[in-house]
């Protein structure tokens, strides 16, 4: 899977150009398929979002969108439009090459921000199904590269199983979005993209790790960030492994995965913390975390946890919380207790701290 950047971005946007100049010579003021737009305005609106989503970034947009629109002139033909999705597409992967790691912007679903793999995978998913919606009603073929909508997926749809039987990764694309139907599947009426979560805790941010990003930590890369010390604990891989297998078997649930701890005075990542998985029957969630050898004795634990888990109880279904140690291991104890966990019956032969719903 690949991680989404200013690469995917201009191959989405070279893929689109290719296919809409074999249409240039036809009518592109016909209805995109499926739109109440003309494939001029399709075309139109692709540029914009790539223009709208730069300037989020660049001007650091923190509660709204900045009010600046982009159109095209007045009596452009499919050509002019043509250059203008190549030329925002350019400057969006310009922005997104440059914007500082950590940077957030207001993106109003889920969490209110995105940051710049996040306007990326927006930035590609915009031109990727606009460009078929135009294709279309103009009569031409059109497959995007199956690695690039694979990491669409496994970016902005985690919730989507990522090897639907017989199907490729842009059939599932276009399925997941209204624009397609699956054997077997219902179709989808309503849906909307999920951009991985980032909440503060003191000195460090929890970052929502993606399944590429999971992938390759679980491969022995660094998953996108630079970590103190040069690499992982074997626990944050271990994590990443586990979230790897379940978005690969289709249980993956949006926020129930792993974060990666990051420092943001320096945008070092110090540890991996998260979820076990969903909530249970019972509304038991068990969290784990751990922390680089350099990053210990900072309190970073203690306060993720703490953040972790009033994100997690503010969901109505999480009735408890659950963390569960070796005998020997202190240090993870006394995180958990100082996080407000008190101690349960042992699991087995491991001991056992929980967190109740007031």
């Amino acid at each position: 899977m690949l991680l989404m950047g200013g690469d995917q971005i201009d191959e989405a946007v070279a893929h689109a150009a290719g296919v809409l100049r074999a249409a240039a010579d036809r009518d592109w003021d016909a209805k995109a398929g499926g739109l109440d737009w003309s494939c001029l305005k399709t075309a139109e609106h692709i540029a914009g979002c790539h223009i709208a989503y730069a300037a989020q970034l660049t001007g650091r947009a923190k509660d709204a969108y900045v009010p600046l629109d982009a159109t095209l002139d007045e009596g452009t033909g499919p050509e002019g439009a043509i250059q203008a999705i190549e030329a925002a597409g350019a400057i969006l992967s310009a922005v997104v090459r440059t914007t500082p790691r950590g940077v957030r912007a207001y993106h109003p679903y889920p969490s209110g921000a995105a940051d710049a793999t996040g306007f990326a995978a927006m930035g590609v998913t915009e031109v990727l199904l606009h460009t078929h919606d135009i294709a279309r009603e103009l009569g031409v073929d059109e497959e995007p590269p199956a690695d690039l909508c694979a990491a669409v997926l496994a970016h902005l749809f985690p919730h989507v199983p990522p090897s639907l039987t017989g199907t490729t990764p842009w059939e599932t694309l276009l399925w997941a979005t209204g624009r397609g139907t699956l054997p077997g599947r219902a179709p989808v009426t309503q849906w909307r993209w999920h951009n991985p979560h980032s909440f503060p805790a003191g000195p460090v941010a929890l970052r929502e790790v993606t399944p590429a990003a999971a992938a390759d930590l679980a491969a022995g890369g660094t998953g996108g960030l630079t970590w103190l010390g040069g690499a992982p604990f074997d626990g944050t891989r271990t994590a990443a492994d586990m979230l790897t297998k379940a978005y690969a078997a289709g249980v993956l649930r949006p926020g129930w995965g792993m974060y990666a701890l990051v420092r943001t005075a320096d945008e070092l990542a110090v540890g991996g913390m998260g979820f076990h998985g969903p909530p249970d029957d019972n509304g038991c969630v068990e969290v784990g975390y751990d922390l680089v050898e350099a990053a210990r004795g900072h309190g970073y634990a203690t306060q993720a946890l703490r953040a972790l888990s009033d994100w997690a109880l503010t969901h109505p279904e999480v009735t408890s919380l659950l963390a569960v140690t070796t005998p020997e291991n202190v240090p993870s104890q006394q995180v958990a207790t100082r996080a407000g966990y008190r101690r349960l019956p042992d699991r087995d032969t491991n001991h056992a701290y929980g967190l109740q719903r007031a």
